[in-house]
Parts: C-alpha cells; sequence; structure tokens
C-alpha cells in the first residue's frame, strides 16, 4: 500500500498494518498473525510486530478494506473467534486512525496445538 492520506493527514505505509497486528494480537485466541515461523521471529528481532499476511486497501467511497490471515489456538469456535477480530481490528483502526473500514476478511491459515 501507498501512503495513506485522511483529512489532511498522511500516514506511512505499515503504519495500518501495525495496527491491525497489535489488535488482532490481542484477540483471546490468535496464535499468530501471517506466516507463523517469520511472524514471531521477525517480532523479537525487528522490535515491533510482523505486518506480514495483512493487507490493506481503500475502495471507491475512501474506506478501508482490510484482509488478514492468523494462526489460532485449538479449542475456540472459529466464526466467534472470526467476528472478534473483525470487531478488534475495526475498532482499532476506527480511534487510532479516524478511517472508515468497510470489510475486515479473516483467513485462518492453521491451528496451533500448545499454548
Amino acid at each position: 500500500m501507498t501512503e495513506l492520506n485522511l483529512d489532511g493527514m498522511a500516514l506511512a505505509p505499515g503504519v495500518v498494518e501495525t495496527i491491525v497486528s497489535i489488535a488482532a494480537n490481542e484477540v483471546d485466541g490468535v496464535a499468530s498473525v501471517g506466516p507463523s515461523a517469520t511472524s514471531s521471529l521477525r517480532s523479537v528481532f525487528a522490535g515491533k510486530p510482523s505486518t506480514q499476511g495483512i493487507e490493506v486497501a481503500i475502495d471507491e467511497d475512501d474506506k478501508l478494506q482490510v484482509s488478514v490471515r492468523v494462526d489460532v489456538y485449538y479449542g475456540y469456535v472459529l466464526p466467534d473467534l472470526a467476528a472478534n477480530l473483525r470487531k478488534a481490528i475495526a475498532d482499532a483502526v476506527s480511534s487510532q486512525v479516524g478511517a472508515s473500514v468497510a470489510s475486515v476478511d479473516v483467513y485462518i491459515d492453521g491451528i496451533q496445538f500448545a499454548r
């Protein structure tokens, strides 16, 4: 994604993705965001959350369309977990960036059994 311009404020690429990553990781039941092997290693060495597996686009109404790929822990009801992710991400982006979120697509790429 290129620079995002909202009401006279410009956000560098990666800002919204970082907010999405942090919000997703705070949802109970989410094991990792993005590819599980690289996600945890990258966040340890980079000192910030991984934004791999997160895509943000702007639709024709200037609303954000977010997609996020996650691994989840076994034992959670997947539709409920996806709904919690959608809400957490939309709320975080809306409150911190001031942008409207048109959609949050959740892709569950894997299940982890150990916690």
